[in-house]
Order: structure tokens, then sequence, then C-alpha cells
């Protein structure tokens, strides 16, 4: 792994929160300022390092759960602080109700996860639409902080107008989570909203609008252009966790690749001009495929934006904490995996496992990690040992040394939330897309090449995309992206989330059920924050 990129590990991740207003979205948590007696931004904000811890909050508030961590203090009251951590929410309804992976704890709303049979009263549900909501309200509050600065020199104040442009980066890839997940529907606020008056309301559309999709939009074409006033840092020149135009132009590739599903309009060309930028960017493979997932992931010269963690000062029982734990169990070894003792919780799905595999049950992709001395099989939820584990993240760095708490407790691996091989395997779908097959085969070579995949299976694998091409890049996802949070969005994509596919749990049944109702592709508004605010309506079918 090169060392070109050792610089700090962490971008100024400060747990440092100022003073705000909450209303409607987050009016019935009990939310508290950091100091009770702070009570507005000239009272917080002294110098630039000020802002600096600003930002820092509003990067941490997808890492960790609270001001204290692990516990104590948490950013969203009555809740379990660890469980409503916005990672782990948000990767657990991305892959928990897919063919990548089932979890058999019996905690209070997680089996409809793997089931799909969550209902508007779920507390998981509650909490992720929660968690996005306050990220939202966040942003907002500090960009409303910025934009009244008044620092003595003139670099300073660049600073200022750079910190705005990652502020509404952030803030456009929480919309970008809600838009995915909940619809147009969600409560619409901005800097210039006003605090407390009135609960927010919806975006005038509805949830069959275009608002949220064409406002993630025109922001991230602002931050990204050279003529506006508040750029985000030029391609591969951040700090590891912040934010630069490549993660923007990729944020803006995933939304114009899902805009069918999003307002029912084809962006195919515009998502393919933004991956362009995103491949000419300089990131580039790592050279072994592993070590994208491991405790020193931070060197990887691949991962355009991760949500950054560190076993000693961000601890939390969320993130790669929980990640790694809650894949680790039965007969592993939790010290193999960098951790003292794991939670037993998330496995695979036997879907997942045969994408790796010929017709005799071999696998033949490496790109497969799976720790197989469980069974292959998916017969009963909530044993662990029911399912190959996975073993893709580690808490180990790429020499074999242990992550840096002492302790093994918490995590220093770090999460890859954008990385080029997905650029690479979004290109391919676009040229599918847009000419009905894939005729430039280079980058994907380029993946199998790196991981290992044996010549044969990758003859095997074009003559099934020459047959058909869609399922090829469906499954190919898999294989590349498995467990980084992409797999509902992608199975909503291409119409496999709720018919025409099966697998364990789906529906509710052990045999899974090959199609489900269609109000699933999105998830419903929590029926306690219809009751706390009237603006808001119940998503359709819901």
């Amino acid at each position: 792994m090169s060392t070109y990129k050792n610089i700090n590990r962490i971008f100024c991740f400060a747990l440092v929160i100022f003073a705000f207003g909450f209303g409607g979205c987050v009016n019935d948590l009990d939310t508290t300022p950091i100091d009770p007696n702070i009570s507005d931004k000239d009272n917080t904000y002294k110098d630039l390092y000020d802002y600096e811890q600003g930002l820092a909050k509003l990067y941490a508030g997808f890492a960790v759960s609270g001001q204290q961590g692990p516990a104590g203090n948490p950013d969203l009251g009555g809740l379990d602080e660890g469980a409503s951590q916005y990672l782990r929410k948000y990767w657990e309804f991305q892959e928990l109700p897919t063919d990548e992976a089932l979890n058999g704890w019996a905690d209070p709303g997680q089996p409809a996860l793997s089931e799909i049979t969550w209902n508007p009263s779920n507390e998981l549900v509650r909490i992720l639409y929660y968690r996005v909501t306050f990220q939202v309200t966040l942003c907002n509050q500090f960009i409303r902080d910025l934009s009244e600065a008044s620092l003595s020199s003139e670099e300073d104040m660049a600073r200022i107008r750079q910190m705005k442009a990652e502020a509404r980066f952030v803030r456009a890839l929480a919309y970008w989570h809600g838009l995915d997940l909940f619809g147009n529907g969600i409560p619409f606020t901005t800097e210039e909203t006003l605090v407390g008056s009135t609960p927010p309301s919806p975006p005038a559309s509805g949830f069959g609008g275009t608002e949220i999709f064409d406002y993630i939009e025109s922001e991230l074409m602002d931050i990204t252009s050279n003529d506006s006033d508040e750029q985000l840092k030029a391609e591969n020149t951040a700090f590891v966790g912040q934010a630069d135009k490549a993660a923007a132009h990729m944020l803006l590739s995933k939304l114009y690749l899902n805009a069918e599903v999003y307002i029912g309009q084809s962006k195919w060309a515009e998502a393919k001009t933004s991956l362009d930028k995103v491949v000419a960017a300089g990131y580039r493979l790592e050279d072994r495929y592993e070590y994208n997932f491991l405790a020193d992931n931070y060197l990887s010269r691949e991962i355009i934006f991760p949500i950054a963690f560190d076993g000693v000062n961000t601890q939390t029982y969320g993130g790669m904490t929980y990640l790694i734990n809650a894949a680790v169990g039965g007969d592993m070894s939790a010290k193999e995996y960098g951790t003292s003792g794991g939670w037993g919780g998330n496995r695979s799905t036997i879907e997942l496992v045969k994408k790796f595999e010929d017709q005799f049950e071999n696998q033949v992709d490496p790109r497969g990690i799976f720790f197989k001395e469980h069974n292959r099989e998916n017969t009963t939820l909530p044993e662990f040992k029911d399912g190959y584990a996975v073993g893709k993240y580690k808490n180990v760095t790429s020499l074999g040394y242990p992550g840096s708490d002492p302790n093994l407790s918490f995590m220093d691996t770090n999460f890859p939330m954008f990385r080029l091989a997905d650029a690479y395997l979004m290109l391919a779908e676009v040229e599918f897309r847009m000419g009905g097959s894939i005729s430039d085969w280079s980058r994907i070579e380029s993946l199998w090449d790196r991981a290992g995949v044996p010549q044969n299976i990758q003859s095997q694998y074009k003559a099934a995309a020459s047959v058909d091409p869609a399922q090829f890049l469906l499954d190919e996802r898999a294989r590349e992206l498995y467990w980084e949070g992409h797999r509902r969005t992608d199975l909503v994509r291409f119409g496999k989330f709720v018919k025409d596919y099966n697998w364990p749990f789906k529906g509710g049944s052990p045999t899974g059920n090959a199609s489900i109702a269609e109000r699933y592709n999105v998830l419903p508004i929590p029926g306690t924050e219809l009751v706390a605010n009237p603006n808001l309506k119940q998503n359709p079918m819901w």
C-alpha cells in the first residue's frame, strides 16, 4: 500500500457542537446543545479554529453518536445511542433487506429489516429518519453561522467560503440519503428556513416531485464550479475524510444514475459526464482489493470519500465498530479481525455466496472474503452460523498489526463510502443503459486482474454479459461492492428489490418470496413524525 497519502488520518474530528434551534422534524427528540449556556454563534466561534471544529462536527455526524462517545450525551435522546449512529442505520437499511446480508438479532424492529416487513411504527425506520433530518439541521445552522463570519484576514475568509462548500456537500449527501430512502416527501429546509417558527414542510410537489433532486443537483454543481465563490478543494487534494470535488462528482453521479427511480427521468448522459470527471481526478486502484477494507485504509489511493474512524478518538458502538464486531462470532477468532470479541449478528446470504462460485459450489472469484466453517445455507434467521460469515472488514493493518485501541474495542478502519471501482462499474452501466451492451471492458478487467480473478472466469463473466448485461452488472456490483452500503439502491434501480428475485427470508419466509409489496421500494415516514408535524403526509401505499 502506497504511503504517499500519509497525512492526517482523520480530518479535524473535534467533537464540538454549537447552539442551534430545532423545529418540526426533530422537535419530539430530547436534543440539546453541548453547553446550555451557549446561546448564539458569537459565543461559539471566535476564530478560524472554532469554525473548523464546527465543520468537524458535520463530518463526524456520519461517524459518531454524540458529544462524548461511545455512550453518554447522545445527539438524539430517547434512543439506544450505539444503535442510533448514522452509518450503522444507513448500512443496515442498504444491506440487511437485500441478497447480501442477514442479521439474527431479536432487538425491537431488527428482524423486520432482514424480512422486509417493516411499517411506520418500526423503531429503526424512525432512527434513520431522525438521523438524516438531524444532519440536515446541523448543516443548515452551520451554514447560517458561516454566512455571518467576519475574520480579519482574506486567507481566513477564503477558508470560510471553502468550509461553506463542504457543509453544503455534507447536507447534499444527507439529502441524497433521505431522497433515496424516503422519497421527495421529507421535510425540506435550508439555511434560509426560519428556525423554530413552524414545523418544516415537504416540497410542494410532495412524494412524486423533483424538488429535492433538483436542489441536490444545483448544490453539487455550484460547489464544483470553478466560477463559484464557494468551492470544494480540487480533486485529490483533500485530507482523509474531507470532501473534494471528486467526492461531489461521485455523489452527482449517484444522483443521475438513479434519476429514473427518483424523478422518472433518465440522466445517463449527465451521469457519464460526472463519472468521467471522477475517473480523471487522479485516484487509482489499490494494488490489492482487501487493502480498501483494513485498519490503515486511510492510505488507499482508491477511496474517494470515506467516513473516517479512529479507535481512540472516534469511539462509537455504531460505525465500523458495529460493522466489524457484528460480522464476527461463532467459530471465528476475534483477534484475527482486530477485535476483542464479536457480536455475532450479520452474515451472508447464500445468494451472495453463489455469485463467487462455479456450478460445483467451488469459489472461483477471490473477492468473496468468507469464513466458511459455518453453514452455507440460511435456515434459521437468529442463528449466526446459518450463513457464511463475511470477513471483508478488519481492524488489522496491511502489515498485520491491530488497530490503535489497546483494548481492541473500537475500530480504526474507515468506511469506503465512495471508491474508484464503483465509478468504473457505474460507467459500464451507463454504457449499457445508453447503448444496450458493454463494449469497453478495460476498466472492469482492471478490477478482475487486481483481485486475481482467473482468465477463464473472466471469460464466463463476459459471456454472461452478452446474454443479459443488466443481470451481469447487478451481479458484478455485488461481487465488487458487497457490504459497502449500495445494494438496496442497486436492486431498486434494476427493478429486482420487490419483484423477480428471491433470497432467504425476503418477505418473512425462510425460503424467501420473489415478489413482495411495491411499497417497500421506499421507507414510510415514521408514524410519530406524522403526529408531531401535521405538514407531512405518509408516502404512497403506506
